[in-house]
């Protein structure tokens, strides 16, 4: 045991290690912005915690009841079906409470485009990560040759100064396509998963909103037609 964490640690330089990754978040904050930056630690919770096909799932059961309760009795009664996550409770509480078609359309187009955005900044924050983490790599390679090649007469120094230039490479590497370019990509997937059932759902509810807005117009036209009619009648008598 004693033997391994020995190797483990000649693996280890605090400062080739800094170097790699606070260079390559300046990189990325210049890239892409300091939102996306920040972005970065609370994108981590959804690759354990996301579950889309269990979420869309859900949610279809769930739209399923609120179908039949807006066919029954109209979609203003459709935030009275219980359902399970934040999103799905928003969209049917807005469903049922947006004053007309019009503005649920905006809420949905606002809604999806918002989402959107927040993923892709997330992905594009860790993409930018992944592009610059090889290029600090050999930056550090770079200087760990500059300090070798200063300390030729101290024997002592050569060893560590070219430890770091290794290091640094490693890490690059490790960085891009071991840590940041995976965490993209499955927020990628993540993200289209999880946007793709979400607009599933959303236009299904705009489906009911239009065929109620659709019945309602129908039902005063004819009784439109029905009242002339009617006093037609009456002033003939």
């Amino acid at each position: 045991m004693a033997e391994l964490l020995g190797f483990l640690g000649g693996f280890f330089n605090p400062a080739a290690l800094l170097l790699v990754i606070a260079g390559s978040l300046f990189v990325a904050l210049l890239q892409v912005g300091g939102e996306a930056v920040r972005r970065l630690p609370a994108s981590l919770a959804p690759l354990l915690r996301a579950r889309p096909r269990a979420d869309r799932d859900a949610a279809r059961r769930a739209m399923i009841r609120v179908e039949h309760v807006a066919h029954l009795k109209g979609v203003a009664c459709a935030d009275r079906v219980a359902t399970t996550g934040s999103f799905l409770k928003r969209a049917v509480d807005e469903f049922a409470n947006a004053p007309n078609v019009v503005h649920f359309e905006r809420w949905v187009a606002e809604e999806l485009l918002g989402r959107s955005e927040r993923h892709g900044a997330a992905i594009r924050g860790w993409n930018a990560v992944a592009d610059a983490a090889p290029a600090l790599g050999m930056a550090g390679t770079i200087i760990g040759l500059i300090r070798m090649f200063t300390a030729m007469d101290d024997p002592s120094a050569i060893g560590p100064a070219m430890a770091m230039a290794l290091l640094t490479t490693l890490y690059g590497v490790v960085l891009a396509n071991m840590v940041a370019g995976p965490i993209a990509a499955r927020l990628a997937l993540l993200s289209d998963m999880e946007i793709a059932w979400q607009r599933e759902l959303l236009d299904r509810m705009l489906a009911l909103a239009r065929a109620e807005m659709e019945g309602g117009q129908k039902a005063a036209r004819h009784q439109s037609v029905a009242h002339p009619r009617q006093n037609a009648v009456r002033e003939a008598a």
